[in-house]
């Protein structure tokens, strides 16, 4: 094979990604096929994994004939995916039973006050890495266990969401070791196996856990002859494991070395580190990075609403800026950003809380809502805009802040990804809050591009992750303002006192809806 050509595709909340890249790193084509998000009712969050499965064949046809590439010169895909929650839960014929408690599904509140008071959370920790919080796969499983006994009763196995397009690509069925360490309380990420003794006593059955554990780069199956026809791939192309879209997206990056930091910004924010695993912390989350995976982890933290903030307050309140933006062929974000760059920081008094679908870390409460302070009959819509995206960098220090608090290796320049990464506004005003140097890397193409690396390695193609280094560049850096600083501190203060001031009320909230 002259010319190796590699794929790689990313199963995203909003879309499903896939690109094909050269031996030499060169983007020859992309796709991204766009699909919903299911809210059945407030807090809850789910997808149809037939959603996944097809999104996935149109944008690997797509991204080919962009690229004007032959299948039979393709050397392998690779697969990531976003954080599954509870895993879709299949039957014998690994059919889906029902659609998947995806990770912005915050309904398993009772299970998480069960595990509270019946479980040791230390332990759990001490197996896990990992704590308690509706964000977990763990307290989703116990939720459909309770709430629908009569799917539960059905289950034959929970699957990740890359591992079943995998499957429905190979029929073979394999989890990589980061989509298994994001299931929190039945992985074990010391001996990167499932927790028999926490499945035990957390009433989850090891059997409906899938037994095959890999590494992000093994080889897992290849293409079949039903999966060509529909992908348009050659039968028999390898597939590659992949991992978690967050992880992915920081090795595009070229976050692979200790103490390397990424803050990939699309629906949410994970903000990740790469270290060796001497530093866990029940504030963040840890699995096994998706390169070097079984000797560094990947450590995050993050709101679950950064960019979803902004498609919320597009589609609630911007119509003038979708219709004048079709007229003249803008994105209407960037109209948003315009106005936004006239108001100065702090937005003349505005701090918001964006804990819109309830809160992961560092609070971890998903009885949080979003909450705005400091409005008045002066301020616009601009104003609001503003103060969204500095809300979404507020709580990007806040995690981060539990980076260093506890020791991590966090090296003070930091790499942006994901949509957010887009804004030129938003990126200063994440360097403005941080104070840390932020690095926007060109391409703008995310986990896919780190699941072509791996798709190489995988199959031989490559043999150090140093290659990522010759693929990216960097698009533009942002530094801090030290002027903006000052006034973010002040600002950035009243933020992390405002949780603590109204939190029992956001509760007492939460109770009398009936969330």
């Amino acid at each position: 094979m002259s010319k190796p050509y590699l794929l790689g595709t990313d199963i995203g909340t909003q879309g499903t990604k896939t690109v094909v890249v050269s031996s030499e790193g060169k983007i020859l084509g992309y796709a991204l096929e766009v699909y919903e998000l299911s809210q059945p009712k407030p807090l809850w969050a789910e997808q149809c994994p037939k959603v996944w499965e097809e999104a996935t064949y149109k944008s690997i046809r797509k991204s080919l004939k962009q690229a004007e590439v032959n299948p039979k010169e393709v050397a392998a895909i690779c697969i990531s995916g976003l954080y599954g929650g509870s895993g879709i839960p299949v039957d014998k014929e690994l059919k889906p039973l029902r659609p998947c408690l995806i990770w912005m599904d915050r309904r398993a509140i009772d299970e998480v006050k069960w595990i509270k008071e019946e479980i040791d959370l230390d332990e759990v920790f001490r197996i896990t890495g990992n704590y308690v919080d509706t964000y977990f796969g763990y307290p989703k499983i116990l939720w459909i266990k309770n709430k629908e006994p009569e799917i539960w009763d059905k289950i034959y196995k929970f699957i990740p969401p890359s591992s079943y397009i995998e499957y429905k690509l190979t029929r073979e069925l394999a989890v990589d070791y980061s989509s298994a360490g994001n299931l929190g309380g039945v992985f074990d990420i010391h001996s990167l196996e499932w927790s028999t003794e926490l499945c035990k006593k957390l009433g989850i059955p090891r059997e409906m856990m899938p037994d095959n554990l890999v590494k992000s780069e093994e080889v897992i199956g290849e293409i079949t002859t039903e999966a060509a026809e529909k992908c348009g791939l050659q039968k028999g192309t390898p597939v590659v494991a992949g991992g978690i879209d967050a992880a992915m997206a920081s090795l595009s990056s070229g976050a692979f070395e200790e103490g390397d930091n990424v803050a990939m910004m699309g629906t949410s924010t994970c903000w990740g580190v790469i270290h060796k695993g001497e530093n866990l912390s029940k504030k963040l989350v840890s699995m096994p990075h998706v390169a070097n995976s079984t000797e560094e982890i990947y450590s995050w933290g993050g709101s679950a609403t950064s960019g979803a903030l902004a498609r919320w307050f597009r589609d609630q309140f911007c119509k003038p800026e979708v219709k004048a933006g079709e007229k003249v062929c803008m994105d209407p974000f960037k109209l948003l950003d315009m106005q936004a760059e006239k108001i100065p920081p702090g937005s003349e008094g505005l701090v918001v809380l964006p804990y819109f679908m309830g809160e992961r870390s560092p609070i971890w409460d998903p009885e949080a809502r979003g909450t705005i302070v400091g409005l008045t009959l002066y301020h616009k819509k601009a104003h609001l805009f503003r103060a969204l995206m500095e809300a979404a960098a507020y709580s990007l220090r806040h995690n981060m802040e539990v980076g260093d608090e506890i020791g991590l290796p966090v090296k003070k320049e930091c790499c942006v990804v994901g949509g957010v990464s887009k804004s030129k506004i938003w990126t200063k005003i994440l360097a403005d809050v941080t104070g840390r140097q932020m690095v926007v890397p060109s391409g703008g193409v995310g986990a896919p591009l780190g699941d072509a690396l791996i798709a190489g390695i995988g199959v031989g193609i490559f043999d150090s992750y140093d290659v990522i280094k010759n693929w990216t560049s960097r698009d533009r850096v942002d530094k801090p303002n030290p002027g903006n600083q000052v006034i973010y501190d002040k600002y950035y203060k009243i933020y992390r006192k405002l949780y603590e001031d109204i939190k029992e009320d956001m509760h007492n909230l939460s109770e009398i809806k009936g969330d």
